[in-house]
């Protein structure tokens, strides 16, 4: 099975990307899934969290306030560390869990959506990298006009990731998403019949 690592720093359009590789029927592993489902309210994860932050994290019934996590951790590299030292792992057990599933069904491909891929040096952990990137303009403009970010924050979250030069020059295929839908689409495309012909998959 090959196991397909998909990245890209925030606002690059991976997600977009994710949804146009489900289209072709692979199974995608939606990290972002599984790191809310890991601080679900009840769950080991959020005590910590809690316990770490204060209950001004949490909102009234109990559930994660992300934007107020994210006020707390994004500007400091080491608040950073110490929330992904409580969810990652938790986050590698459910994937890991769905990887064994997958082989054991003769799954021929699995697409991996890792936001922090090279942050969390999981690269070991997949066969072959797939990388978004847009120019930092373009996704500091995403973050600030779709997310409602304060352009400083939208900033901080930017700076918290890899530089994409750095995720260039170390990923097997890249994905430009500075053009149109339908360039993306056809560029998507182009990179599924690859990786499906490696993997002896039959690409629709």
């Amino acid at each position: 099975m090959l196991v397909v690592g998909l990245t890209g720093n925030i606002a690059s359009g991976k997600s977009t990307v994710s949804r146009m590789l489900a289209s072709h029927g692979v199974r995608v592993i939606d990290s972002d899934v599984l790191a809310r489902e890991a601080v679900a309210p009840g769950s080991p994860a959020l005590a910590q969290i809690a316990a770490r932050w204060g209950e001004v994290v949490l909102r009234a019934g109990g559930a994660l306030d992300r934007a107020a996590l994210r006020e707390r951790v994004f500007s400091d590299a080491t608040e950073r560390t110490a929330l992904d030292a409580i969810v990652h792992p938790e986050v590698a057990r459910r994937r890991d869990g769905i990887l064994r599933a997958a082989r054991a069904a003769g799954e021929r491909v699995v697409i991996c959506d890792i936001p922090l891929l090279f942050e969390a040096g999981l690269t070991a952990e997949v066969d072959t990298i797939v990388l978004v990137d847009a120019p930092e303009p373009v996704r500091l403009a995403r973050l600030v006009a779709d997310r409602h970010l304060a352009p400083a924050i939208a900033a901080a979250m930017m700076a918290a990731q890899l530089p994409a030069g750095d995720k260039r020059s170390r990923a097997d295929y890249i994905i430009d998403n500075a053009g149109s839908l339908a360039d993306l689409e056809a560029h998507v495309s182009e990179v599924w019949r690859e990786i499906a012909r490696r993997a002896g998959a039959a690409a629709p």
